[in-house]
């Protein structure tokens, strides 16, 4: 019992928002009648009738296009008025335009950053459907240990005994050596792939069979970049190449990687291979705890459910987990797109970066861009008393709240659009010095620009705009006409709070925790680079052997007069490479996981290792059996050996890799791995020469160049291949902390830019302080004020702002390097008072330097000329 709806809705499209209430109240009172009266049919028929009846003139809303037209005509009254704003107050324009530009470089650079990031393997067709499956390594004693690897078990298991799934690949890394067709030798690195690989990833293939061409043994297929340089401008395909005794036919040719692709590599080699070859030599092949070499990726269905595999792998783990002691190995889906963002994966096949880092550069970006926008704010709020006129002028003649936001929002995106301009050409300066900051960067970015990332700079810029005048746009548009001829700056966020000074203080706040942070990050910086790691690196060189036996090597380098000392080892220590084995203390039957290095007799005393007790290693031949290991303190401590007396422990025995070997020595504890891991028990194991993998060399010389010469030299007697591969020990462990090093640099530049921003901002209110105060400080002259005493007056509010600022970045930013980051170091230097105020007191001369120029200018003014007209 109700009116036609379609009539209802009829009068609601044409009607006026105003009238629409009452004539609608109307309609229905009538109907209520006519209902009781007439009946329902005849009530609903009038209904109507008096619908179409009351569609007249001034009932009609204006129709949508007459408003567009009006907004447009509106938007260019903004942007006419804007520009006459600009040029007009040129200094607060220009001011404001060159922090933007600034801060917009750094957002242009981190979105550039982050597209590369999140564009990694877009590429790939069904790219939303592939999952690689991690490992998550877990035994007693010790926390999860996730990896990108699975075992090759996991993989067939998985093909065998999970449904729901659509295809499956296996790859296994570690393929490489010397390339050899004809005369010419290059050498290569790649993958082995079994014959699905081409169906899970869209690698595009230039010559070939994409079904066939891993399916057979000793098939390779190889990217456009490495065929040319095995076969030059030839054709490739079928070709013959030889890697060591075998040889390999090229049965497909592919296009190049492309750059934003989480694996990398020169050649894929038949999976086959792989099989024959490790089944051959060791069974282990095929255990589920082989889980260090190969990698299972995974498409699922479109209509596939990733929680239903996941559980699928779940009991997979849990049943194969059985025959394990003490050690529990878990299966887990990753999505592809997520691999290039997850950096805490070991053993990947390609480079990474941990998503978190990713989102504190952001945080750190915007926090720049805001200390622009900031600016803007203040400034446009400060000259508030010269365009309130404006306002209420426009408010007198019928302007509404949303026509003032108008304008003021205009006028801040067209100075960010401004911005924009200089910006980009700031970016592109920049981007080569940001990709220079480290190598990885230089390998996993690009930052090219294309049309999808100028459209999102553009967007930027405008959200920018958006961001820096809204306060000022509503800020204005709350005035009435009444208070528009006051001073509109002592607007209040909070009691006794102007709008102005809270953001003064959270910008010097934002560029104070920037500049504390940089100079306590690279304190710790370098306090990780010159701490003592428990022997010494001084002079030493170490040279990467690449398989190659070195015995003829190392006769040569003691023969020249620079080498003081040789010997070898299996790794380098305290770069983060680790290498480790189970350790059995046969008086306690306890066995634990324990760091391990391969060392010869001479590497103690070269790297100058104390020991605690005991002796070093005795020299032997290589036919003589292992039976010696010297031990360092922790093993004492783990197995509770010896009552933790080194001198006791001389002479027990522990069972190692299935050989019961005997302490001979104790070394005092030193840094195995880098400063973020506290020092494990550890190993040092004298073992045959074909395990060592590098040279360590004392060089003492005056010609670096002349020295490393003699050693190229005599490098190319045993391997006129590869190259001489000999870095200082010294500039490896600065490598090892690269990461850390280019997060101090960053904060360091933008913790520059910050403060730069900043105090731009700050000469702008100085001079629109000054300037507004000009006849104030012109009568306290005549009234006998002195000019230190004006400069008092006038910089004791900014001073005061920078000390509030001051009590709320400090200690902010010591809790956060305290409680957060530097409880990821084991090793880390304590943060003293005078990293806390440096920072404070750089800051302060240079406020106190800008407030007393501009002020001391005034104060020097002469009072007659500016008070003659009063």
């Amino acid at each position: 019992m109700h009116p036609p709806r379609w009539a209802e809705r009829f009068l609601e499209w044409y009607c006026r928002p105003a009238l629409l209430e009452d004539l609608q109240g109307d309609l229905h009172e009538y109907f209520e009648r006519n209902l009781k009266a007439k009946g329902l049919r005849r009530a609903r028929f009038i209904y109507i009738m008096d619908v179409f009846k009351f569609f007249r003139s001034y009932t009609v809303r204006k129709p949508e296009f007459i408003n567009l037209l009006i907004h447009w005509i509106m938007i260019g009254s903004y942007i006419k008025t804007s520009g006459r704003s600009i040029v007009r107050n040129k200094l607060f324009s220009g001011i404001n335009i060159i922090g933007l530009a600034i801060s917009m470089s750094v957002g242009l650079m981190m979105i550039a950053f982050v597209s590369d990031l999140f564009s990694y393997d877009d590429f790939h067709e069904n790219g939303d459907r592939i999952y690689r499956v991690n490992t998550t390594d877990q035994r007693t004693d010790q926390r999860p240990f996730s990896l990108a690897t699975s075992s090759v078990k996991a993989g067939r298991r998985i093909q065998e005994t999970i449904s729901g799934i659509e295809k499956v690949t296996l790859l296994r890394r570690g393929f490489g050596g010397d390339a050899k067709v004809g005369e010419a030798t290059i050498p290569i690195s790649g993958v082995w792939a079994d014959e699905a690989f081409f169906n899970v990833f869209s690698f595009p293939l230039l010559q070939g069979d994409m079904k066939t061409a891993l399916k057979e043994p000793y098939s390779i297929v190889l990217t456009e970049k490495s065929a040319k340089k095995i076969f030059g401008e030839g054709n490739a395909l079928g070709q013959s190449v030889k890697f060591d005794t075998a040889n390999y036919i090229v049965t497909g040719v592919m296009k190049d990687i492309p750059k934003l692709s989480h694996m990398r590599f020169d050649v894929l080699v038949s999976f086959v291979n792989a099989e024959m070859n490790n089944i051959s030599e060791d069974g282990s092949f095929m255990d589920w705890t082989n889980i260090y070499s190969n990698y299972t990726y995974i498409v699922l269905p479109e209509s596939g459910n990733p929680e239903h595999i996941q559980a699928s792998l779940n009991k997979l783990s849990a049943k194969e987990n059985i025959p394990l002691d003490n050690r529990k190995i878990e299966l887990k889906l990753q999505p592809l797109y997520e691999i290039a963002l997850q950096a805490k994966n070991a053993n990947p096949i390609g480079p990474s970066i941990n998503k978190i880092a990713i989102w504190i550069m952001i945080g750190l970006a915007l926090i720049v861009i805001l200390s622009a926008c900031f600016n803007y704010t203040n400034l446009s709020i400060a000259r508030s008393l010269r365009r309130s006129r404006e306002v209420g002028i426009r408010k007198v003649m019928g302007a509404k709240k949303t026509h003032v936001i108008g304008q003021f929002v205009a006028e801040a995106i067209i100075i960010s659009l401004l911005a924009l301009v200089l910006s980009l050409g700031m970016f592109l300066l920049l981007r080569t010095q940001f990709l220079s900051l480290a190598p990885f960067f230089q390998d996993m970015l690009s930052l090219d620009l294309s049309p999808r990332l100028i459209l999102w700079f553009l967007l930027m810029a405008i959200g920018v705009g958006i961001v820096a005048g809204i306060l000022p746009a509503l800020f204005f548009a709350r005035l009435n006409t009444i208070k528009v001829l006051k001073d509109a700056s002592s607007l209040q966020v909070f009691r006794h709070v102007t709008m102005r000074k809270a953001m003064i203080v959270i910008q010097y706040t934002f560029s104070l925790i920037f500049i504390t942070a940089t100079i306590i990050g690279y304190k710790q910086y370098r306090s990780f680079l010159t701490f003592d790691l428990g022997f010494t690196t001084d002079n030493i060189v170490n040279i990467k052997l690449n398989g190659v036996n070195g015995d003829f090597f190392v006769k040569d380098l003691k023969e020249l007069p620079e080498v003081e000392d040789v010997s070898r080892s299996l790794l380098v220590t305290s770069l983060g490479n680790i290498y480790g084995t189970q350790l059995k203390y046969e008086k306690l039957k306890d066995s634990a996981n324990v760091w391990v290095n391969m060392v010869d007799e001479n590497y103690l005393p070269l790297h100058q290792h104390r020991f605690l007790a005991g002796r070093n290693f005795n020299p032997k031949t290589k036919e003589a059996d292992e039976t010696e290991v010297i031990v360092n303190e922790q093993i004492l401590h783990r197995f509770n050996m010896a009552g933790h007396d080194p001198a006791k422990a001389i002479g027990e025995e522990v069972t190692i890799d299935g050989k019961k070997l005997t302490i001979v020595g104790v070394v005092k504890d030193f840094h195995y791995g880098t400063l973020e891991d506290e020092i494990q028990p550890l190993v040092l194991r004298h073992s045959s020469i074909d395990t060592y993998g590098y040279i360590n060399a004392k060089i003492k010389t005056s010609d670096w160049p002349a020295t490393f010469a003699a050693m190229e030299k005599a490098w190319k007697k045993i391997d006129p291949v590869h190259p001489l591969e000999a870095r200082f020990y010294s500039e490896q462990i600065e490598e090892a902390y690269q990461q850390f090093s280019v997060m101090v640099k960053l904060i360091g530049f933008l913790s520059f830019l910050a403060v730069c921003i900043a105090f731009m901002g700050l000469l702008g209110m100085v001079v629109f302080t000054t300037e507004t105060r000009l006849k104030e400080i012109s009568i306290r002259k005549v009234l006998g004020a002195s000019e230190r005493r004006l400069i008092y007056l006038l910089s004791k509010g900014f001073i005061a702002l920078l000390a509030i600022a001051a009590l709320i970045a400090l200690p902010a930013t010591y809790i956060f390097f305290d409680k957060v980051v530097l409880v990821n170091f084991a090793y880390h230097q304590p943060i003293h008072f005078t990293e806390l105020v440096i920072g404070l007191l750089v800051t302060l001369v240079l406020a106190t330097v800008m407030i007393g120029s501009q002020t001391l200018k005034v104060a020097r003014s002469n009072p007659a000329e500016v008070l003659k007209n009063e």
